[in-house]
């Protein structure tokens, strides 16, 4: 059985006290700004940047990696689910929501 070829990832996750779906910086960071993510093209470091994000138990919870694309604005999402994740919570406006 052959394994599928990586793709690129971003590493996401919820932070931990108010549960918006933050991306990992290159700079160690969390963003609520998926297109601020850390695009990560190595299979390795992709693991790496994982273990990383799960050691912040204290900041974020749930983190995994996500499929990602390069785009002129940073990373974006390639699946509906992690673009639905980019616009805040559904059930009403609060957060990145109340903004728009």
């Amino acid at each position: 059985m052959s394994r599928r070829p990586f793709t690129p990832k971003v590493v996401a996750a919820n932070d931990l006290l108010d549960g918006d779906a933050v991306w990992l910086t290159a700079n160690d960071s969390w963003t609520r700004d998926m297109g601020a993510a850390e695009l990560i093209e190595d299979e390795a470091i992709a693991e790496d940047r994982l273990i990383f994000a799960n050691a912040q138990a204290d900041r974020v919870v749930g983190a995994y990696l996500v499929d990602a694309e390069a785009t002129e604005f940073g990373p974006a999402p390639v699946h509906f689910r992690e673009a639905f994740r980019t616009r805040g919570p559904s059930n009403y406006a609060h957060g990145k929501q109340a903004e728009s």
